[in-house]
C-alpha cells in the first residue's frame, strides 16, 4: 500500500464511522443495505436494489446523500419516461433567439431510479451512458456528471405487469445487486418509536458529517488497498467456474446456468472487496471479503436457465456451489 494511502487510513476510518453513525440514526436495521451502499460509493460503482415496497430504499438513499452533503435526485420511472427527462434537454428562448441547456435530474451525486424496470428501453439506454461514461449528451454537447456519482436503482419483484426487464448488458453495469428483507419485529417497533419521536419526519434530515471531498479521499485510499496475487487468481477462478461449470459443480447443477459471469465480475470483486476491506479498517483484502460479497457481486451476473426457475433454484444456491468448488487461498 502506498505511503500516502497509509497516512490517510486513520482519517478514512473516522470518516466511515461518522457516515455510518449518522446513517444509522435514521435507518433502522438494514445493515446489508448500508454496507452495499457504502461499498458502491467508495468503489465508484452503482447498486441495484430489489425488494417489495416500504423497506426504506428512498429514505436510505436520501439519508446517505445528506450525511455527505451531496446533491440527491429521485427519478420515478414510468413507461412514458423519456431520455430527456433523465439527462436534460435544450429549451429555445425567444428573447435571445438561442437554445438554453437544462440539465436533467441525473446530474446529481446520488440518483435514485425508482422502479427502473418500469422505464422503456430508450430511457434505460440513456441511463446506461450516464452510468458507464459518467456523462450525458444533450444537443450534441457532452456534460460531465458530478464526482462522486452513485446510481441506486430499485425494482419491485412483484407487480410485473407493465415492466421492461433489464437487459443483461445493463444489469452487468451494476457493481452490486442487493435483495432487501423485511425488518424483524423488534426493528419494526423501533421504526414506530422513531416515527413518534419525529426522527423520521420528512423535514428532518440526517446530520451532515462528511463531504464529497471526503468521499473522494475514501475512493483514493480504497484504490490502494492490497489485493494479493493469490486472491486475484481466486477471483478469476470463481468467474471461470461459472462459465465452465460442468467439471466443477456437476452436470446436474451446470445445466441450470444459462450464462456465466463476464470479466466485469472479476473487476467488481476487486473493487468491492477493496471498499469492504476499508469499511472494516484494513489495508488489505482477505478471502472472507470475497466470500461475504459473493451474492451481491454475482447474483445478477450468473444467469440461470428456465429449468432453474421452474425447479425453484436460486442464483445464490449456484453461487454457493461455485464457491464450494474453488479452493480458498
Amino acid at each position: 500500500m502506498a505511503q500516502n494511502a497509509v497516512d490517510h487510513m486513520d482519517q478514512a476510518r473516522e470518516i466511515i464511522a461518522q457516515i455510518s453513525g449518522a446513517y444509522s440514526q435514521r435507518i433502522v436495521g438494514q445493515d446489508r443495505l448500508r454496507t452495499s451502499l457504502l461499498v458502491a460509493l467508495i468503489a465508484g460503482g452503482h447498486v441495484l436494489l430489489e425488494s417489495v415496497p416500504g423497506l426504506a430504499k428512498t429514505t436510505a438513499a436520501s439519508t446517505l446523500a445528506d450525511t455527505i452533503d451531496a446533491s440527491f435526485k429521485r427519478i420515478q420511472c414510468t413507461a412514458d419516461l423519456l431520455p430527456s427527462d433523465i439527462t436534460g434537454t435544450q429549451i429555445y428562448e425567444a428573447q435571445t433567439g438561442k437554445f438554453r441547456t437544462v440539465l436533467g435530474p441525473v446530474h446529481a451525486n446520488i440518483v435514485l431510479l425508482d422502479e427502473i424496470n418500469r422505464s422503456s428501453a430508450k430511457a434505460q439506454s440513456a441511463m446506461l451512458e450516464a452510468m458507464q461514461e459518467r456523462q450525458t449528451t444533450i444537443g450534441g454537447e457532452t456534460h460531465l456528471l458530478p464526482d462522486p456519482f452513485l446510481v441506486i436503482a430499485t425494482q419491485n419483484p412483484i407487480e410485473q405487469e407493465g415492466t421492461y426487464e433489464l437487459p443483461e448488458a445493463q444489469m452487468d453495469r451494476f457493481l452490486l445487486k442487493e435483495i432487501l428483507q423485511y425488518p424483524s419485529p423488534e426493528e419494526e417497533i423501533e421504526i414506530l418509536d422513531r416515527l413518534d419521536s419525529g426522527v423520521l419526519a420528512p423535514q428532518n434530515h440526517a446530520e451532515k458529517v462528511a463531504s464529497v471531498a471526503d468521499v473522494r479521499l475514501l475512493q483514493d485510499v480504497a484504490e490502494q488497498i492490497y489485493v494479493s496475487p493469490d486472491l486475484r487468481k481466486y477471483i478469476v477462478g470463481l468467474a471461470y467456474v461459472t462459465r465452465n461449470p460442468t467439471e466443477y459443480i456437476g452436470a446436474e447443477r451446470a445445466r441450470l446456468i444459462r450464462y456465466g459471469a463476464s470479466p466485469r465480475a472479476s473487476i467488481a470483486f476487486v473493487r468491492a472487496a477493496r471498499a469492504y476491506a476499508l469499511l472494516n479498517g484494513r489495508d488489505h483484502v482477505l478471502p472472507d471479503d470475497i466470500s461475504t460479497l459473493r451474492h451481491v457481486v454475482l447474483r445478477h451476473r450468473v444467469l440461470l436457465s428456465y429449468e432453474a426457475e421452474a425447479e425453484g433454484v436460486r442464483s445464490e444456491d449456484i453461487i454457493d456451489a461455485v464457491f464450494g468448488a474453488v479452493p480458498t487461498p
